[in-house]
């Protein structure tokens, strides 16, 4: 687990860091969105300077087995996504073991609803509103994707606003914990904490935490990016939530990376950064059909 942390992240902008803010965009750290159980969740925000907008959305999450990570580990991309005409926002979640699932899901719901509870002061259109994570961040993108309106995963804080998101840019993500044991070399480790208990104890939370079974034509559109050789998210995890996705008849589009592991180590990050960008472009920036 402990080496699964240095691939875990699209974009490396270690926690801390000084940033170089470009004059096109304004950047602000440390706003609560949520405060459940006395934790004050934090998001981090970029958006640009000019125009009035409203413009369309991004919420990023970041990865960490469930149980670590931050939130400024995307703070970088913020930037880039708010260059490309984006507020874009990166997320604090509780982590597991302390907070095993759904709490995680609860909190990036939470971040949603803040964000269209919010459309007027930041400039946002709460209608185009997609999300994007890495790793554990992807799995909860996902999870975004195929859950809007179910009242068991919505969780406190501003429950007139809808916590759908319009899109999903799923970083090698898991989605079916049921078939994660067998081929992560971590899985034992960190799926019973985050899901309080091995397949043979909690098999249940197992299914229901999985994105894949949550699958409906509602579901929102999906670009998973996945390397074939990743050893602690396997490659097919991606194909089956893609195509559960096209059998519903939703879009959705699987980029593997030949020879890539976990990370995508080795891959161009402007690469991966570009795919990224021209699916949110053609489902943010186009009117907004959910």
């Amino acid at each position: 687990m402990r080496h699964i942390l240095l691939t875990l992240l699209l974009t490396v902008s270690l926690p801390g860091a000084d940033l170089a803010i470009p004059d096109n965009v304004t950047f602000t750290r440390g706003i609560e969105f949520s405060n459940p159980d006395d934790q004050h969740l934090q998001i981090n925000l970029s958006q640009p300077k000019e125009g009035q907008g409203p413009f369309p959305a991004i919420i990023c999450i970041h990865g960490g087995g469930f149980r670590a990570g931050k939130r400024e580990a995307y703070d970088k991309l913020l930037l880039t996504l708010a260059q490309h005409g984006y507020v874009a926002i990166t997320v604090t979640y509780r982590l597991a073991p302390a907070y095993p699932f759904p709490a995680a899901v609860h909190d990036c719901k939470a971040a949603v609803r803040w964000l269209r509870a919010n459309a007027t002061k930041y400039h946002v259109d709460p209608a185009r509103i997609g999300a994007m994570g890495g790793s554990a961040g992807g799995h909860l993108a996902q999870f975004l994707g195929v859950t809007a309106g179910l009242p068991q995963f919505e969780g406190a804080g501003n429950l007139d606003q809808s916590s759908a998101v319009s899109c999903v840019v799923n970083f090698y993500g898991p989605s079916d914990f049921t078939k994660s044991y067998d081929k992560s070399v971590d899985a034992k480790e960190v799926l019973p904490l985050f899901l309080g208990g091995d397949l043979s104890t909690k098999r249940r939370e197992h299914i229901i935490a999985s994105p894949l079974y949550w699958v409906t034509p509602a579901a929102a559109p999906t670009l998973c990016l996945h390397g074939t050789a990743d050893e602690y998210v396997a490659y097919e995890q991606a194909t089956w939530i893609v195509d559960k996705l096209k059998s519903a008849a939703v879009e959705a589009e699987l980029i593997g990376f030949e020879g890539a592991g976990h990370g995508l180590k080795g891959v161009p990050p402007e690469k991966t950064e570009q795919l990224m960008l021209a699916f949110f472009d053609r489902h943010l920036k186009a009117p907004a059909t959910r």
